[in-house]
């Protein structure tokens, strides 16, 4: 079973935060793990319907499986980490809860309308929808630099062939003979995001950062000699030139999924109630 960790002098204090998952896979195992000494009560873990219980849920989490059930838990915020299916029934409990939601499959952003109606949920309920920057670095600097405006955004995602079975990539390309590394996506963060929702999924994160999702280009790569999960984001504008590359390891349980991503996860967390935040 796992502790809870909480402080207890954030609990004499009234500090913690009472926080749901949504989802139990191997990016919210790493981030509770985490989470272990921080003033953080894990409150509720929802799985989908059908699922077995989980045998490893944090001490004292309810386990739910519909979004009505979540409002009972009084969560102050709720972490998305099932996928992009999940984004808009758990976002829209989440948010008319009051509560705000954080979100790891940002994929769920290609489509626009979810966006829009999640966001007027979130102001509607004095809450907040926050991206979080998943397998990136440097979102807050791309970030700024949209401010004064931008000329042209390219994120190339690399990843070894193994991270892109089971995706349209088999398709597009052997995998499974690759000696040297092949582009077999190019086009738009929106078109990337909808056929490759757990491998470009940083992408429309990306987008909402900078120019959005039909003026971000993106290229995805299979590197049959690449060791680690690679991101390279190339901007331009007014402000200058921005060039970031980011190479992680993936998470042991989920080749698919960047350890930065959960890393990323646990920092949004961990901001809601530190004293300093940079």
């Amino acid at each position: 079973m796992w502790a809870r960790g909480v402080n207890e002098e954030a609990v004499a204090a009234g500090a913690v935060l009472r926080i749901a998952f949504v989802g139990w896979g191997a990016m919210a195992r790493t981030a509770c793990r985490l989470l272990d000494d921080s003033p953080v009560e894990i409150v509720a873990v929802a799985v989908r319907v059908g699922s077995d219980p989980p045998e490893d849920l944090p001490a004292g989490a309810r386990l739910i499986t519909a979004p009505d059930q979540l409002a009972a838990t009084r969560p102050e915020g709720v972490a998305e980490t099932a996928g992009r299916d999940a984004v808009g029934p758990w976002g829209r409990a989440a948010l008319e809860a009051g509560a705000d939601f954080i979100v790891s499959s940002a994929s769920a952003f290609a489509d626009s309308d979810l966006l829009e109606e999640l966001g007027g949920t979130a102001a509607a309920n004095d809450a907040r929808v926050h991206v979080q920057p998943g397998a990136l670095g440097g979102i807050d600097a791309l970030a700024a630099a949209s401010l004064p405006g931008l000329e042209d955004v390219e994120h190339r995602i690399i990843k070894p062939p193994s991270a892109w079975s089971g995706t349209p990539a088999e398709e597009l390309c052997d995998l499974d003979s690759l000696r040297e590394p092949v582009a077999f996506f190019s086009g738009a963060a929106g078109e990337a995001a909808r056929q490759f929702p757990r491998n470009a999924n940083v992408a429309i994160t990306t987008s909402l950062a900078g120019v959005g999702p039909e003026e971000t280009r993106v290229t995805l790569v299979a590197d049959p000699t690449a060791t680690q999960n690679r991101h390279e984001i190339a901007a331009t504008g007014e402000f200058g030139r921005l060039d970031i590359s980011i190479s992680s390891q993936p998470l042991p349980d989920n080749p698919k999924t960047s350890s930065m991503a959960a890393l990323n996860l646990v920092r949004c967390i961990r901001n809601h109630v530190a004293p300093l935040v940079v």
